[in-house]
C-alpha cells in the first residue's frame, strides 16, 4: 500500500496533477523567468540598444528547457515556436517587464509577497516539465533509463544549462559559470527529480506519476520560496552532500594540494631568478676610471 494511499491523499495528488498549466502557471513562469533576465548585469541597457537581442534572451529563458530537449531526441529545435498562444504570452510578459511605462508591472511583480507567489507557480511547471520529459523519452526509448534522466532534466533546468549560449546573445562570455560545474539547487533537484520519475516510470519505484508530482512539486515550493524569501543561495542538498560525496567520491587530498603548490612555487622560482648580488663601492670605483680610460683613449 503507498504512503499516500494510507494518508488518502490519491484524489488530491490526482486532481492536481491534471490541473491544467496554461495559462495561469505558463504566465507566472515567464514572469519569473524574464525577471531573472532582468536581473543580468546589462539586460536593460541591451534591451534598449538592441530590444531583439532582449527578446531572444527572453525567449530562451521562457523556452529553453524545450529547445534543448527537442535537440537530444532529434526533433525540430523550434517546433515549441509553433505554440503561437505561448510565444505570444511570453513576449507580452517580456514586453510588459522591460518597456512598461514607470516601470510598473516590473515593481509590481518584484514585490516580494507576489514575487513568492509567482515562484512557487514556477516550481509548479518546473515537475510538470520533468515528469512530461522523462515519459515522452520512455515513450520513444522503453528502456533507455539515461535517455529518460537526461530528457526530464533539460526539461527542468534546460534555461541553466544553455546559460552560456545566452550570455553569448547578451555580449558576455562568462565560461567559468558553466551550469556544470557550479550547479544551482534547480540544477541539482531538476537532477534528482528526473531520476525519481526515471525510477517511477520504469516501475522501480512502487508510486504511481501523480503522487509522485504531487509530493516533489510540494517539495520543491517549499525549498524554492524560502529561499526566495530569505535571498539565500545555499543547497537544501548540502549536508547531505557533504556526508555522501567523500564517501564515494573522495575529497581533495591535503597532499595534492601542497604538491600543487610546491609545483607552482618552483615554476615561480625558475621564471623570476633571485637578483645578482649588489656590487661593492670598490667595483663601482673601478669600473668608472675603465670608462673614463676608454673615453680619453
Amino acid at each position: 500500500m503507498e504512503v499516500a494511499g494510507a494518508l488518502q491523499l490519491g484524489e488530491l495528488a490526482a486532481a492536481f496533477a491534471a490541473l491544467p498549466v496554461f495559462p495561469l502557471f505558463d504566465t507566472a513562469y515567464f514572469i519569473v523567468s524574464v525577471l531573472y533576465l532582468k536581473y543580468e548585469p546589462g539586460a536593460v541597457e541591451m534591451s534598449r540598444k538592441s530590444p531583439f537581442a532582449s527578446w531572444l534572451c527572453a525567449m530562451l529563458h521562457c523556452f529553453g528547457s524545450y529547445i534543448l530537449a527537442d535537440l537530444l531526441l532529434g526533433e525540430p529545435p523550434i517546433d515549441y515556436f509553433s505554440n503561437n498562444s505561448s510565444v505570444i504570452l511570453a513576449t507580452a510578459v517580456w514586453y510588459l517587464i522591460f518597456f512598461c511605462p514607470m516601470n510598473l508591472f516590473y515593481k509590481c511583480v518584484s514585490f516580494l509577497p507576489m514575487k513568492l507567489i509567482f515562484v512557487a507557480m514556477k516550481e509548479v511547471v518546473r515537475v510538470r516539465k520533468i515528469a512530461a520529459g522523462v515519459h515522452h523519452a520512455h515513450h520513444r526509448y522503453h528502456h533507455g533509463w539515461f535517455i529518460m534522466m537526461a530528457t526530464g532534466w533539460v526539461k527542468g533546468s534546460g534555461v541553466a544549462l544553455m546559460s552560456n549560449f545566452e550570455q553569448l546573445l547578451r555580449g558576455v562570455w562568462k565560461p567559468e559559470t558553466n551550469e556544470i560545474l557550479h550547479m544551482s539547487f534547480p540544477t541539482k533537484a531538476s537532477l534528482y527529480g528526473t531520476i525519481l520519475f526515471t525510477l517511477q516510470q520504469t516501475h522501480w519505484l512502487p508510486i504511481s506519476e501523480a503522487n509522485l508530482i504531487f509530493f516533489f512539486t510540494m517539495f520543491m515550493i517549499v525549498c524554492k520560496v524560502f529561499m526566495t524569501a530569505t535571498h539565500s543561495h545555499a543547497s537544501p542538498f548540502a549536508p547531505v552532500e557533504s556526508f555522501i560525496c567523500p564517501v564515494f567520491f573522495g575529497s581533495v587530498s591535503s597532499g595534492h594540494t601542497s604538491h600543487h603548490h610546491d609545483q607552482h612555487g618552483a615554476s615561480h622560482e625558475v621564471s623570476h631568478p633571485p637578483p645578482p648580488p649588489a656590487k661593492s663601492k670598490e667595483e663601482l670605483n673601478e669600473g668608472t676610471r675603465k670608462r673614463k680610460a676608454k673615453k680619453a683613449e
